[in-house]
């Protein structure tokens, strides 16, 4: 029946995987309907797993001794020797206090890293992506209508500012790095960089537009363009590591692999550029006026609702060229592509550790229900004789609460121990905060009382008088 109910369950979960759309721009779809030999796999292993783990009780019941089982009035005597089912338990445990580590690892990774050092707020922008190339605009035909279109979105009424950028931050389609060198470097070369940075070309109200925190300097302007000097707005890292210091980043050049040469004239706040849970890393800004590209997007800072505001905007780049083509999403919305792998990480290891919970629970319930329904004559004469109440729990369910305790922590450190592996997967990411910890100590209690709950109860509530007269 187990097996029947978990097959319809997947095909019900797979046909709606079939139909997901993790990325709405990009319709990709993974057909992951199996043939039906994957469901007759499936159901021969529900049916073997049920053969093979009936055949040993049974195994145990046809080498039972009938002359002593009549004399004892029980088929088994507890025992204090560690048997295999209490080896199995433990490892199931061990490995249940895994997942969990892992599942509250990568929640609490993913967190941490959305909600530190984004370094712009997505909130209420809009992106739109302007193809002028397919329009007929290349070369030198692209900042003037690229221009035009600026003009013409903030005549919008309730539009804050609208600014270009060859790739948005923190999406799928960015970024691109490039080698640095000093200033001094006669020879750039890959061996003589002093760092790579990840670059990008924006036009001027971009930081305002983002609501990048300009710490030294200026933004860019409209005179920045290809009859002045070459410019760049780095982040506050590139400044650090390039030159020492914010202060000293000002008006300092640096070179490109091609030996350009550069000239700092503003320094902005680290953040996130590809992926928010991407390590730290250096960044430069170019005037998109310096370096025209015909792949381009349109932020659009305004706290009017979105559908509204794409509408108005497509009317406005209809009024510049009807033949223009755009694509229209919030960049919260473009958050999701970019955070795909970590969600998936950290929705995978939570249901696998919500299994891991659930097999644990019905391991500790079906030892802990088997040693109470086994000492009843002795924890019925322990009632007789007065015994307190913890005293009865400790006999009845001291076995599988040891076995909990040994295989959580157990678990624990194989956790610990992986913390490599789980921050590769989710920045951040460390089983030894102090509320990962704390978090799985009271996970694992938790399906401990749940797991002993019932037998705790059966064993309080045994009636010494009517066991004596059963026996």
């Amino acid at each position: 029946m187990g097996g029947a109910v978990g097959l319809w369950s997947s095909s019900l979960l797979l046909q709606w995987l079939s139909a997901w759309r993790p990325v709405p721009r990009y319709p990709v779809q993974a057909a992951v309907s199996p043939d039906a030999n994957v469901y007759i796999f499936a159901l021969l292993i529900a049916l073997v797993s049920g053969f093979l783990f009936g055949a040993v009780p049974v195994r145990q019941v046809l080498q039972t001794n009938p002359y002593g089982v009549i004399k004892s009035g029980s088929t088994a005597t507890p025992g204090r020797r560690l048997t295999a089912r209490d080896l199995l338990l433990t490892v199931q445990i061990a490995l249940c206090a895994v997942l969990i580590t892992s599942s509250f690892v990568a929640v609490r990774g993913l967190l941490r890293s959305m909600h530190t050092g984004l370094g712009v707020d997505p909130r209420n922008v809009m992106l739109v992506d302007v193809d002028v190339n397919t329009a007929g605009y290349r070369g030198a035909a692209v900042p003037p209508v690229q221009k035009r279109i600026i003009d013409a979105v903030h005549t919008i009424p309730g539009v804050q500012a609208v600014a270009w950028t060859n790739v948005p931050q923190l999406t799928l389609d960015c970024c691109s790095s490039v080698l640095v060198f000093s200033d001094q470097t006669a020879n750039p070369t890959p061996a003589n960089s002093v760092l790579r940075a990840t670059t990008f070309k924006v036009s001027r109200e971009y930081f305002r537009a983002t609501r990048t925190a300009l710490l030294a300097g200026r933004e860019f302007t409209d005179h920045d363009d290809a009859t002045s000097s070459r410019v760049a707005v780095v982040n506050e890292r590139f400044a650090r590591y390039v030159f020492g210091s914010v202060a000293a980043a000002l008006g300092r050049d640096y070179k490109l692999a091609d030996a350009t040469r550069i000239q700092v004239v503003g320094v902005v706040a680290d953040g996130k550029y590809g992926s928010a849970t991407e390590a730290p890393q250096a960044a430069m800004f170019f005037p998109i006026l310096q370096s025209p590209s015909d792949e381009a997007w349109l932020i659009v800072q305004s706290p009017d609702d979105s559908q509204q505001l794409a509408a108005s905007i497509r009317r406005k780049l209809t009024g510049v060229d009807p033949s223009l083509v755009s694509f229209f999403q919030t960049w919260s919305g473009g958050l999701d592509g970019s955070m795909f792998g970590p969600r998936m990480a950290a929705i995978s290891l939570g249901v696998l550790g919500a299994m891991g919970a659930l097999l644990s629970i019905t391991g500790i319930f079906g030892i802990a229900a088997y040693a109470v329904s086994k000492r009843k004559r002795d924890l019925g004469i322990r009632i007789a004789l007065g015994a307190q109440r913890k005293e009865v729990l400790r006999a009845a369910l001291g076995r599988a609460v040891k076995l909990l305790a040994f295989g959580s922590l157990a678990g624990l450190l194989l956790g610990i121990l992986a913390s490599r592996v789980l921050a590769s997967i989710v920045y951040q990411a460390t089983p030894r905060d102090p509320l990962v910890l704390a978090g799985v100590v009271l996970a694992m209690a938790l399906v401990g009382l749940v797991a002993t709950w019932i037998p705790a109860h059966r064993a309080l509530s045994i009636d010494p008088v009517m066991l004596l007269r059963e026996q």
